[in-house]
């Protein structure tokens, strides 16, 4: 025989998100007050923490993402500039010093 899920309106969702931040308990103790299983609650929790732009661990946001690609494309030019830069002070080092 087939098991059925249990579906969970969103209202429900974010309360128990909601009892996660509030009062500080864990995650396997709400699910157990709620009578779900832990996995889902932090299933939820991820979610919400991705949606309100938290990282989770190595994890970026979308902003986050998007400005690191935008610095990687950047990066060859500034690379450029710092060789051109050693490159003049060392030329200046060596008029000054006669060398």
């Amino acid at each position: 025989m087939a098991e059925t899920r249990r579906q969970f309106d969103a209202q429900f969702r974010e309360g128990a998100v909601r009892i996660v931040w509030e009062t500080g308990k864990s995650i396997a103790q709400v699910a157990l007050d709620l009578g779900i299983n832990d996995g889902t609650l932090a299933n939820w929790v991820r979610a919400d923490r991705q949606a309100r732009g938290e990282a989770d661990g190595n994890q970026l946001s979308e902003d986050e993402r998007a400005e690191l690609c935008r610095l990687r494309r950047r990066m060859p030019s500034w690379r450029w500039s710092v060789t051109v830069l050693k490159r003049s002070v060392v030329l200046r080092v060596k008029e000054a010093t006669g060398r």
